[in-house]
């Protein structure tokens, strides 16, 4: 069953183009990633999608991502309300809208 995961992040002031270098640069051969997509959702304001083939997939991938956040976490802002830097969910599709 195909899944989705997004995370919502904001980049700090002046760190929009490292961050976009890095997103490029980033490891991304993750079995079961179909594809992903990084959103512009407002100033300094981003979304990171990915479709997988399942949840298993996202669940064995979720290392590698934490890693490559890692290495992202300095150009981000805190999200506030105890999130961290980072706002990240993910879940299987219970209705797909279009094929």
């Amino acid at each position: 069953m195909t899944a989705y995961n997004t995370v919502r992040f904001r980049v700090k002031p002046g760190r929009d183009q490292d961050f976009l270098d890095a997103h490029r640069n980033m490891e991304r051969a993750f079995p079961g990633l179909r594809r992903g997509g990084l959103i512009k959702t407002g100033d300094r304001s981003y979304c990171l999608i990915g479709e997988w083939n399942d949840m298993a997939s996202i669940v064995a991938a979720r290392p590698a991502m934490i890693a490559n956040l890692d290495r992202i976490r300095p150009m981000l802002e805190d999200l506030g309300n105890g999130l961290g830097v980072t706002d990240p969910v993910s879940g299987d599709v219970v209705l797909s809208l279009k094929d």
